[in-house]
């Protein structure tokens, strides 16, 4: 299928983000990126992180799940959703993406100052266990990567199923790449212990 390029100056007027009831899910997502980069402000000193040219292993498929999460690539191509959801399916699906973005925002908050974007070691740092902690080791990774497989299946777009996933891969890669670091720097027999305790990102699950 060939790449009309003449399709993408009608994205800002038209695609998932514009019509109704799709919209609904793209002002759930815009709130939350709003809510969650002003609240970037808040977290901890910096102790030691992980180096950038490492942590590309998770960027990459998380920068390129999130192009593809957009309505841009689907719009530029030309491609309709596979399936289309009614107003009760939609409202169903925005309300467990919200559910999963409030699991975000309950682990974050309950985090604090150990937060970050990156993978780090804060000043001070220790092994959190308790609240949705003590569910998943993972619970930010969980509440996101919920949310946006529920909204990429409910947009029902190739580009948009197929962002959710890349994008929950990264997630795990970065879990399992903070969890290894984390390993080092808080020592194994506290962390380790942890993760031999706790399931990693899907509650009830085994651990590790």
């Amino acid at each position: 299928m060939s790449f009309d390029f003449s399709k993408l100056s009608s994205v800002a007027s038209g695609g998932w983000t514009t019509a109704w009831p799709t919209a609904l899910l793209a002002l759930i997502w815009v709130a939350f990126l709003a809510s969650w980069v002003g609240a970037s402000f808040w977290q901890g000193q910096t102790k030691k992180q992980v180096m950038t040219l490492e942590s590309q292993r998770y960027r990459l498929p998380i920068l390129v799940g999130g192009i593809l999460y957009t309505p841009w690539i689907a719009a530029a191509l030309g491609w309709k959703p596979l399936w289309v959801l009614g107003n009760t399916g939609i409202a169903i699906a925005a309300i467990l993406s919200v559910g999963g973005i409030a699991f975000a925002w309950w682990a974050r908050l309950h985090l604090g100052k150990f937060w970050s974007n990156t993978i780090t070691h804060k000043e001070d740092h220790r092994v959190i266990d308790t609240g949705p902690y003590g569910l998943v080791r993972h619970p930010i990774y969980t509440g996101l990567i919920f949310g946006m497989l529920v909204t990429g299946v409910a947009i029902g777009l190739v580009t948009t199923i197929l962002g959710a996933i890349l994008i929950s891969l990264g997630m795990w890669q970065k879990g399992r790449m903070e969890e290894v670091f984390l390993s080092k720097e808080l020592g194994e027999e506290a962390y380790g212990a942890y993760c031999r305790r706790v399931p990693m990102i899907i509650p009830f699950t085994s651990p590790r």
